[in-house]
């Protein structure tokens, strides 16, 4: 890792830092549970389906706005509702996705799975394509059991390994890397926000 490199790593890892502080606590986030008369356990995670696709369109907008607050075009809901729409019509088995759905029957995340073939990363056949948690259910293990089912789902396909494209600046890195995901550097060692799990089975064991 160059001299340059290791500046540029450094100035992000700082904004990560201060985007992960702005961020509700999990205390904040069970007690706002709690008065919603829900808890982590009510929270259903399952297989999305096509009837699902309107909701699906609606959190994903939600959750995108807070994630990227700072950014200038925000994509709308007929946007991603047309977006998940062309994705069902894919029905080759080649992708999947899981919803977390609190017991009032509100999407409140979920987590897209694809098959991943590109040589310049022949080490994953697997890609976490999307993860999302509306901020009020982040930090309440949620966005592990979506992770688990994604990996699990893998596994049962026979695929062993799995990378994920983030941003560099993402709170959401300390979880990756909680749940043992490695940071992947380019070739002059600078981090665009990419990690990768080499072995699911691993991931697969930390969840059980």
């Amino acid at each position: 890792m160059n001299l340059v490199s290791s500046i540029k790593n450094s100035t992000l890892a700082a904004k990560r830092a201060i985007g992960n502080f702005r961020r509700p606590s999990a205390k904040a986030n069970a007690l706002k549970l709690q008065a919603r008369g829900e808890n982590p356990a009510s929270i259903i995670i399952r297989e999305a389906l096509p009837g699902d696709i309107p909701a699906l369109a609606t959190v994903h907008v939600k959750a995108w706005a807070e994630t990227y607050e700072n950014a200038r075009h925000l994509p709308d809901f007929q946007l991603r509702e047309r977006q998940w729409r062309q994705q069902f019509e894919v029905t080759d088995g080649s992708w999947f996705c899981i919803i977390a759905e609190s017991p009032k029957g509100e999407f409140v995340g979920f987590a897209k799975g694809r098959a991943y073939k590109h040589s310049d990363l022949a080490d994953f056949s697997g890609e976490l394509n999307k993860i999302y948690l509306l901020r009020d259910y982040q930090r309440l293990g949620l966005g592990s059991k979506l992770l688990c089912e994604v990996a699990r789902r893998f596994l049962d396909k026979g695929i062993g390994s799995m990378i994920l494209f983030g941003e560099s600046t993402n709170p959401s890195g300390y979880f990756h890397e909680a749940m043992g995901a490695a940071k992947i550097y380019g070739d002059h060692g600078e981090f665009h926000g990419s990690y990768g799990w080499r072995d699911l089975r691993k991931l697969a064991a930390k969840c059980a």
